[in-house]
């Protein structure tokens, strides 16, 4: 059986967690802190976990350097669960700043919502599966969203961003909010950078899978979020970074119901959460631990600008590898949208040959490359947790493996 230090581990999710964090976790469960109790067992509302949950979300803070304005929350039930929550409270945040601009007036709000609409960027698996579940909500698709951006659209399949001039945004006055995934782990596409198209609309954003990997301003979004399992923690916990003026101004339960828009479930209602500091429930106190513990060796290492580079650096040191090999594999992706993080690919000969690299990726203690169940081929994850030394072991068998099978 090898040790953990002989496996460099690529999976998609729940990724690798350094492994400092998970012997420092480790003595915690037994015995935190001296208390002579587990942190598992203890209450998520003792001085302890409460110390967490504060410390956590400085961190977090001086990791994305959140500015005033915006409140910090950790939830349960993963990114998919936001797919939800985002639609609840940016459609109540939209009913309550009509209201508030037409005096009250429900008839005028009601005509308002004719033309109102929230645009979805599809640009891979999750975005589709967050526009399918807001249209679920809402009462089909185009009544209240719509998707504004089809990237599979063209090919059949996802690996590309249409232009910004090809989009279909709502008008501005009758935009609710806009919504993206930054980058698609199942595809391998990420966004460069902030959509310009999207300066100064409400926008929220899915970054489940690159959240800390690099410097983000904060103040163009409303809402971002991202499940821990990936560059943060384990699976179990979500962050939610979430603008202040969207949970003071959220129209009352009477008002949705007259406008007939849903009401927010309680546990998917971020003002009820925020106001209860994390706590309306038991949150899995751990979890936000091991989160804690993560963001603090971030933070060590020089934060988000030292992350930035490495992270970089080993996605060319891999696309390097891949292109090196002189068109025997195939990078999905179109290279302008190429994510850092997830890098999809095929080899042209075949299923049998992509079987055979992963044998012998395996064999050199290289795991967790094969491709997403719904797609296929392979994929290589580089999270925050993946080694420079682990992307360069496996760049150097890419590149091994090709000049065997030429």
């Amino acid at each position: 059986m090898p040790s953990r230090s002989e496996i460099s581990y690529f999976g998609a999710g729940p990724a690798a967690l350094p492994t400092s964090v998970l012997e420092t976790a480790s003595a915690a469960i037994l015995n935190h802190e001296n208390s002579g109790v587990g942190l598992i067992e203890q209450s998520h509302r003792s001085a302890n976990s409460i110390n967490i949950i504060t410390s956590a979300c400085e961190h977090l803070r001086n990791l994305l350097n959140i500015p005033e304005g915006y409140s910090v929350l950790w939830m349960q039930g993963g990114g998919t669960t936001q797919f939800a929550a985002v639609v609840y409270n940016l459609v109540g945040h939209w009913v309550q700043t009509q209201l508030d601009a037409n005096n009250g007036d429900l008839e005028a709000v009601k005509k308002a919502l004719g033309s109102a609409r929230a645009d979805y960027l599809v640009t891979g698996s999750w975005s589709k599966k967050a526009a399918e579940e807001a249209a679920r909500i809402t009462g089909g698709a185009g009544k209240l969203t719509r998707v504004a951006v089809n990237a599979k659209a063209a090919t059949g399949k996802f690996g590309a961003i249409p232009p910004e001039s090809q989009w279909e945004l709502t008008p501005a006055e009758n935009s609710i909010f806009s919504y993206y995934c930054d980058n698609e782990t199942v595809d391998g596409v990420e966004f460069p950078a902030f959509p310009a198209a999207l300066e100064g609309r409400l926008v929220a954003c899915d970054m489940s899978s690159n959240i800390l990997s690099r410097r983000v301003d904060v103040s163009k979004y409303a809402i971002l979020y991202a499940g821990a399992q990936k560059n943060v923690g384990g699976a179990g916990v979500t962050l939610v970074v979430v603008k202040d003026e969207v949970l003071k101004k959220q129209a009352s339960e009477e008002a949705l119901r007259a406008l007939g828009l849903p009401v927010p479930p309680i546990m998917l209602y971020y003002p009820t959460l925020t106001g209860a500091g994390s706590l309306y429930n038991t949150l899995p106190i751990f979890d936000v631990f091991i989160c804690r513990e993560v963001m603090a060796g971030l933070l060590a290492r020089g934060g988000l600008e030292v992350q930035e580079k490495v992270a970089a650096q080993k996605a060319a040191l891999l696309y390097g590898a891949l292109g090196r090999a002189g068109g025997f594999y195939k990078v999905v992706p179109e290279k302008s949208v190429r994510s850092r993080m997830n890098i999809c690919f095929r080899i042209e000969a075949g299923e049998e040959v992509e079987k055979a690299f992963l044998e012998g990726a395996e064999a050199k203690g290289l795991t967790g490359l094969k491709g997403h169940r719904s797609v296929g081929g392979l994929r290589i994850s580089n999270y925050n947790s993946v080694l420079v030394e682990a992307a360069e072991k496996l760049a150097a068998w890419i590149e091994e493996f090709a000049k065997e099978r030429k």
